[in-house]
């Protein structure tokens, strides 16, 4: 092994070597030359020597630079961060959750580590490992623990550092990298190569009408090559993407068995995970011993360890405004919602509008408080945040991954129900209503047109379908399924509002005094007139149970279904940008996917 690193030492440094050699004679020779001159021709040398050593360094600076340019692809070259295992130093314990992912990955370490036995009965090393999921869930970090476990160099590199403009260059760098990293593959007996955010070169090739394709085609052609070509690899160099989209975007042909031989898929934290990471991060900043860290874990439904560890961030920045010396679990509360709702700025409205948003959103939170299956009120606001002038966030009970039609028809009666509330008050409406009507929309439309949640008998995906093979007829019957839909839930909601009217007008009270009411404020206020949502398992309301028993915590809303990301804030009470053809934008009040 140690003639194997001499030898690939030799083989990049020999023209350094060499280099020094001559500048060694050159200087030995000089000073001989010098000691043989007379005493006038000595100092006329010396005198002249500092202005002809200037003449020689910038002839030599012109030749290396048309030298490094023309000759040695100056323009291909490219920074590769060479990175030895010792100084990476992330172990698997150091990476928080991804369980299964760890497990997955200290296999491959194992056919690393033991690639000798492997080798022994037959078998190859892997070529490719990708690992595809959210940003900021750690595949970076799991890639330097695979490389820090096995004890091999380390490359890496980003996808976008293969794009230039000048056709041929990527393809050039991509051989570049390979060359060195078979060379630290037969000096140290493997080499890992990392290429974060792949499908900038490894999606699908695309080509024109008239033959042609993209730069980045050639780049890929060279990776394929490279991982699974016609010449035989005897080095153990082996390659880790990463990519935030989906598996689907890249080349078939980097995805089949030889090139990313294994495939880690990384999801975001579950419960569990969530808490250890409040704890980690939470250990780097003083906070209140008696913080609930568990309460916070079910209230990141959705998050990723980045998102995490944002939030702890801007509690301490909260903190820190307020004079405090810790973090307190208000000050978590505060970073949560500037994060996700922005920050709050108050508005001059007149009398009549802050009523009229009051009982906007008030609508909202009655109607999901009562009739939403799986979701409570995290906060109800009427201070503007944003483009909104008011919000009512959710927070889901458990962590689900799928909706039901119940749970659908009570998305879209909480999307109606500020409309409902105006109506009912005022009886008229206002432009805030446009995103509401926009999300309710789009769930009814989804319910009939593609999952078969309609009434009508209809079963399939119509969406899927073009256009031109949908008659007239089942167009007419499932847009008037949608109506239906629509015309249901709006009867359902305005029932409910007009037989709790008196709890609405209380929760528009508190409103219009506090301007914001929080989950214990909002159940406390229901507890009143006996509406509180039973404690899960038992039928009793929460107040009258022992005071032993608590409350559920509240959790922020999960967006885990494809039809979920259309889902915005029912809450958002939007202004009109235009009197003409008013364009409301919907805020979201959950962490996207």
């Amino acid at each position: 092994m140690f003639y194997r690193r001499l030898k690939v030492w030799f083989l990049n440094n020999w023209v350094k070597l060499l280099i020094v050699t001559a500048v060694v004679l050159l200087i030995f020779f000089t000073i001989v030359g010098l000691a043989s001159l007379e005493s006038f021709y000595l100092n006329l040398t010396l005198a002249t020597l500092p202005l002809q050593l200037l003449m020689a360094a910038l002839n030599a600076v012109i030749f290396v630079y048309l030298y490094m340019t023309v000759f040695r692809g100056g323009f291909s070259q490219m920074k590769k961060n060479k990175v030895k295992s010792s100084f990476v130093n992330v172990t698997f314990s150091d990476i928080i959750g991804l369980e299964q992912a760890k497990r997955e990955a200290w296999e491959v370490v194992q056919l690393i580590t033991d690639r000798s036995r492997l080798k022994a009965i037959g078998g190859k090393i892997l070529r490719g490992l990708l690992m595809v999921g959210p940003p900021g869930c750690g595949k970076t970090m799991l890639a330097k623990a695979i490389a820090t476990e096995a004890k091999v160099p380390f490359l890496s590199l980003a996808g976008s550092e293969f794009v230039e403009v000048f056709v041929g260059v990527g393809a050039s760098r991509m051989r570049k990298l390979f060359k060195q990293a078979r060379q630290l593959a037969y000096a140290e007996g493997a080499c890992i190569v990392f290429i974060d955010e792949i499908e900038v070169i490894g999606r699908g090739r695309t080509f024109s009408y008239m033959g042609g394709g993209e730069e980045t085609n050639s780049t890929q052609n060279q990776l394929l090559v490279e991982m699974d070509g016609l010449g035989s690899r005897a080095e153990n160099v082996i390659v880790m993407g990463a990519t935030n989209a989906a598996e689907g975007v890249l080349d078939k042909a980097l995805l089949r068995p030889g090139r990313f031989d294994r495939k880690l898929y990384i999801d975001k934290p579950n419960l569990k995970e969530r808490e250890e990471l409040y704890r980690y991060y939470l250990s780097k900043v003083k906070h209140d011993p008696e913080l609930d860290i568990g309460h916070l874990a079910r209230k990141s439904v959705s998050k990723s360890p980045a998102d995490i560890e944002n939030v702890i961030k801007e509690a301490a920045l909260v903190a820190m405004r307020q004079s405090k010396e810790q973090v307190e679990y208000v000050d978590m509360s505060k970073a949560i919602e500037r994060i996700e709702l922005g920050i709050e700025h108050r508005k001059d409205m007149i009398p009549r509008e802050r009523e009229m948003v009051a009982y906007h959103e008030a609508g909202h939170l009655v109607i999901l408080y009562l009739l939403h299956p799986t979701d409570d009120v995290f906060k109800a606001s009427i201070i503007s945040r944003g483009g909104a002038l008011g919000v009512v966030h959710h927070s889901p009970r458990e962590e689900t991954f799928t909706e039901n039609r119940q749970a659908m028809m009570a998305n879209i009666k909480v999307a109606l129900a500020g409309y409902a509330a105006e109506k009912l008050r005022f009886n008229t409406t206002s432009t805030g209503v446009a995103s509401d009507f926009q999300n309710a929309m789009a769930v009814a439309h989804n319910m009939v047109w593609r999952i078969g949640m309609g009434g009508n008998g209809f079963l399939g995906d119509f969406a899927f379908l073009p256009e031109s093979q949908i008659s007239e007829s089942l167009k007419e019957r499932l847009n008037a399924e949608t109506e239906k839909i629509m015309k249901e839930c709006f009867q359902d909601t305005d029932r409910v509002l007009k037989q709790n009217r008196n709890i609405l007008d209380r929760f528009v009270k508190e409103l219009l005094e506090k301007e914001e009411l929080d989950y214990d404020a909002i159940d406390a206020i229901f507890a009143e007139y006996g509406k509180a949502h039973p404690v899960p398992g038992t039928n009793k309301p929460l107040d009258k149970l022992p005071a032993s028993i608590e409350a559920p915590a509240p959790q922020l809303l999960p967006a885990s279904a494809p039809d979920q990301a259309e889902k915005k804030s029912e809450g958002s009470f939007r202004k009109s940008r235009s009197k003409a053809a008013p364009k409301i934008r919907s805020k979201r009040t959950r962490p996207a996917r």
